[in-house]
């Protein structure tokens, strides 16, 4: 059964690091823990129409040990994928309303 788009692509991550690489084209997003990188740039390129995917690297995030009192437990671990657009590649509008 192939993923939809959407299902791959979770959230955009914005943070003041992501927002430095908008500069040069990449864009951070959460991604599906069972996606790989093939997938994740098809994804952007059906959910961002106009947009070429470059390259993609992927990063596994670990959960955090957190704790409330006596209890101990680790937030969920994650997926990262930086998404590298091509230069002559479209930018995405939703990131640059950020800025």
């Amino acid at each position: 059964m192939k993923a939809d788009a959407r299902d791959i692509i979770l959230k955009p991550i914005i943070t003041e690091e992501s927002m430095m690489g908008i500069m040069m084209k990449k864009y951070t997003f959460k991604v599906a823990k069972n996606a790989n990188k093939i997938e994740i740039a098809k994804a952007v390129e059906e959910v961002f129409p106009g947009t070429k995917v470059a390259k993609v690297n992927t990063i596994n995030v670990r959960g955090h040990k957190r704790r409330q009192g006596m209890n101990e437990g680790y937030t969920p671990s994650w997926k990262k994928a930086i998404v590298t657009l091509a230069e002559d590649s479209k930018d995405i509008e939703f990131f640059n309303d950020m800025m």
